[in-house]
């Protein structure tokens, strides 16, 4: 193997120092060097009076030598976001249903998930581009700010409640190898902080092992997203047998007294709700995950692994944990809690090495899911919130230290709180989700200009909208997180809010999507926006301008590379929406 000799390291060191001292020879110097990557060279053709202010290679199409998920990776990954959720269970429990019909809701919510999340992936896997991409399209150049802003915001939210929880898990592997030595650390810390020494102690060092992943981007990840898919299997199942065999699978005495006879419906209604908002962040991350497909149908149908690993897993955590409950009289449902327990009751060196395994695992399995659903995200927003500034793995360091600021301990301090914020974040998000793909498959006709996203300024007859807002979409948004929102403000503790009001806060996700949707999709018959005008006169076909050649690709792909076929026709890339324009 060739190693770098002394002198390119000495060459290295030099032009480091060099590029420091420019850096602070002025200010004007300074900002620049502050600046990420310029990918806007003049030769590029294939964008349409691109501002290099608005645009990054986090923003930009990801190009073919990044593509680098194939359909596997994707059922692996999808498998090991889902087969961890021990704990949904618990929620269904507490709204008051049986765990039969528990099980049944959670494969129904779960199930009407998957399909929200195929619906949502094509844009991205066809065209290759992020959610935030996808959200200039969709609410214009200066709409999408908001919509990209308020994802980022509950981004950080959850990567800090994702950190607290595989904390606890790091917690049970120190009390597996030191024992009482870490059980018995004194607390330094208040009371009042919400949090004790050795959970400190736990929370920070799984903190540090995000920073190892914030130096890569989705596409170089793919072997540990394989990693977490098969390691997850023997840790849930291993869990659920100990639990069967400690309790001799009598689990009927703690699981036969929910009844909710009398509200049925609404109690079921509710309970689909509180699992829509459990994977609301992956149903409007899809184009964030998809965009780094090897083919555009590997990102498609694999989510439907999701409602069957949900379900499962869920299943055993209702069962185990019921089981565990009785026979030693707790009131638990997390897998940490669970595995605090069992060592409570078999502290030997080989129950000791199994809890650790088990922990390890779920570790890797929430460390695995704060990547996909937070840090991924909230990088791709912080990309497009300042595009000159601030790339993907700028973002990942930035919320690293968001997470940690936010204190979640405070915010997990009060399980009322987390229920209530878990429903309710899946409102604001379903109406997003629908209008996205109300839009691609209604309105635009998959068609997405890649190629103008990048132009703020009047010309831009696609996604300028009205003064770069997209109105008809924000009209669907306000009406369908609005019909909701009374009964969400009441479950936070507000007054005044008739039964009503409540009940439409039980249908949550699922009313407001279905009212974004058909709304945006009604509005626009009506009132044309300017994109779908343009789209109209130009008589496009489906995804016709996903034959844009996209620079890297191969020319024998297509006919020609400076356009794609509109009939018989070639319209070139620059010229793309500059005709039949009134």
């Amino acid at each position: 193997m060739h190693l770098p000799s002394v002198s390119s390291y000495s060459a290295k060191a030099t032009e480091t120092r060099v590029s420091l001292a420019h850096a602070f020879s002025s200010w004007e110097s300074f900002k620049l060097s502050l600046q990420v990557k310029d990918t806007l060279t003049g030769e590029q053709t294939r964008y349409v009076d691109a501002d290099p202010l608005w645009m990054n290679e986090d923003l930009e199409p990801t190009p073919p030598e990044k593509q680098t998920w194939n359909a596997k990776t994707y059922a692996l990954f999808y498998f090991g976001l889902s087969f961890g959720n021990w704990s949904l269970g618990s929620t269904m429990i507490g709204i008051g249903l049986n765990w039969w019909q528990a099980v049944i809701v959670i494969f129904i919510s779960q199930l009407i998930s998957a399909v929200a999340m195929i619906f949502n992936t094509r844009a991205a896997s066809v065209y290759h581009i992020g959610y935030p991409a996808v959200s200039r399209a969709v609410f214009g150049m200066y709409g999408s700010y908001y919509f990209v802003g308020a994802r980022a915001i509950l981004a950080i939210v959850w990567y800090g409640l994702q950190l607290y929880s595989g904390a606890s898990h790091v917690s049970n592997m120190l009390r597996a190898i030191f024992g009482d030595s870490y059980n018995n650390i004194p607390n330094h810390i208040p009371e009042s902080a919400g949090i004790t020494t050795k959970k400190m102690l736990s929370f920070v060092l799984f903190w540090l092992i995000h920073f190892v992943f914030c130096f890569f981007r989705p596409y170089q990840l793919t072997k540990f997203f394989w990693f977490k898919g098969f390691i997850i299997i023997p840790a849930v199942i291993g869990v659920f047998i100990y639990c069967m065999i400690e309790t001799k699978g009598d689990v009927n005495h703690q699981l036969q007294h929910n009844s909710i006879a009398a509200s049925t419906g609404w109690a079921i209604m509710h309970a689909i709700n509180s699992g829509l908002g459990n994977t609301a962040t992956l149903i409007t991350n899809q184009p964030d995950i998809a965009r780094w497909s090897e083919k555009h149908r590997s990102a498609i149908w694999a989510q439907m692994i999701k409602p069957f690993a949900v379900t499962i897993s869920a299943t055993f955590g209702i069962l185990a944990t019921a089981g565990i409950n009785g026979k030693w009289g707790l009131e638990l449902w997390n897998p940490w809690d669970l595995l605090d327990a069992i060592q409570d009751h078999h502290n030997g060196s080989g129950a000791r090495f199994a809890i650790f395994l088990a922990a390890f695992t779920w570790t890797v399995g929430i460390l695995g899911t704060n990547i996909a659903a937070n840090l991924i995200a909230f990088g791709s927003d912080a990309a497009m919130l300042f595009p000159r500034y601030i790339d993907m793995k700028r973002g990942f360091f930035i919320v690293e230290f968001l997470g940690f600021a936010i204190a979640p301990w405070k915010i997990l301090a009060s399980a009322q709180i987390f229920t209530t914020f878990l429903s309710g974040y899946g409102l604001f998000m379903a109406s997003v989700a629908a209008i996205m793909t109300a839009d691609y498959y209604f309105i635009t006709k998959g068609n997405v200009f890649t190629n103008w996203l990048f132009n703020p300024r009047k010309s831009n007859i696609y996604y300028r909208y009205h003064k770069g807002w997209n109105i008809q979409a924000l009209i669907a948004y306000i009406v369908g997180v609005a019909l909701p929102f009374p009964g969400f403000a009441a479950s936070l503790g507000a007054t005044g809010v008739n039964e009503v009001g409540n009940e439409l806060y039980y249908l949550g996700w699922i009313l407001s999507f279905v009212t974004s949707f058909v709304l945006y999709i009604a509005i626009c018959k009506v009132w044309p926006n300017p994109n779908q005008r343009v789209i109209q006169e130009q008589g496009l076909r489906w995804e016709e301008a996903s034959k844009i050649m996209l620079q890297g690709q191969d020319p024998n792909e297509n006919e020609s590379s400076d356009g794609f076929h509109k009939g018989t026709e070639v319209i070139d890339v620059k010229d793309l929406g500059k005709s039949n324009v009134v």
